[in-house]
């Protein structure tokens, strides 16, 4: 049967530590703080992101055959999200660790577990996927064998290319060919542009997104680069996971989905980010339609 999106990749429980003082004290061996799990990663927030907006979604991807699988399959089918195709890691459940300071940064530690060898089968895929309109890739390395058959399918690709460090990364090089729709993090670039270019000119058909945190977001296309700078809202930012996923969830959605112009579904999406900033250690509570709509009706009017 046809999704409207598949989201293909990673998935796992991330745990948070939350840093009750301004840095981790290293003098010592104890520092208290406050650990918290949930169902995250760029899958888990991504596919359950979409959900929250009314899709119908598949998540492709794997889980262990532990108590973290099992607890990420029961959440993902409780939100009506299919599952058909997360199968069995045999080297466990993916896990994150981030250390969370006072103003939403982090610092993350992440256990990949099998996901250099694990292969998924495409052509029992291709039945599956046939008809779904998006297809929102997360660069765990099996996901690459997939990118032709999807591209066979006529199916819009867009991928996540995170904390990219450097524009010929040959790890993310058949990830950026694929990409209808491309997004990138600035972490490590303050000025976006150069990447923008390249990206651009490796395929002009397509359109490149940079979120740039509090610094807002830049959009490119072949006729022209544009910057956005950041919405607020009343509530404050305290954790700065899933705002990459929730800029691409709210964009892809809008634009895709329901008519949005370019301007207006970036909008959309850096509401979903933002909103997403304001929620401590959750999957759960990510934005819905009603609520984007909301703030995106008040932030056009004014």
């Amino acid at each position: 049967m046809p999704f409207d999106i598949a989201v293909i990749g990673s998935i796992g429980i991330d745990t948070n530590v939350y840093l009750y003082t301004e840095d981790i004290d290293f003098s010592v061996e104890a520092n208290f703080s406050q650990n918290l799990d949930y169902v995250g990663q760029a899958g888990g927030y991504s596919s359950r992101g979409f959900k929250r907006l009314g899709h119908d979604v598949s998540f492709i991807g794997y889980v262990g055959e532990d108590y973290s699988g099992r607890f990420i399959r029961e959440t993902l089918e409780g939100d009506s999200i299919d599952t058909r195709f997360l199968l069995i890691d045999p080297k466990g459940t993916k896990r994150s660790v981030n250390i969370m300071y006072k103003d939403g940064r982090r610092k993350n530690f992440y256990d990949g577990r099998g996901s250099m060898e694990l292969r998924q089968e495409s052509e029992e895929l291709r039945k599956y996927l046939r008809g779904t309109k998006l297809a929102h890739i997360n660069i765990v390395n099996w996901t690459r064998f997939l990118l032709p058959m999807l591209r066979d399918e006529g199916i819009v690709i867009s991928v996540d290319i995170q904390d990219v460090v450097a524009v010929d990364d040959p790890y993310r090089r058949d990830f950026i060919e694929a990409a209808d729709i491309l997004f990138f993090s600035s972490v490590n670039f303050p000025d976006p542009t150069p990447l923008i270019t390249r990206f651009l000119d490796i395929r002009s058909d397509r359109i490149v997104i940079c979120g740039m945190g509090k610094s807002g977001c830049a959009i490119g296309t072949k006729e022209s680069i544009d910057f956005f700078r950041a919405v607020e809202l009343e509530e404050p930012v305290i954790d700065t996971n899933g705002a990459g996923d929730s800029l691409a969830v709210g964009f892809l959605s809008s634009y895709l989905f329901s008519g949005y112009s370019l301007k207006e579904s970036i909008l959309r999406g850096q509401i979903a980010a933002r909103y997403c900033c304001s929620k401590k250690a959750t999957s759960t509570d990510l934005i819905t339609t009603e609520v984007l709509d909301k703030y995106f009706c008040k932030m056009v009017r004014h």
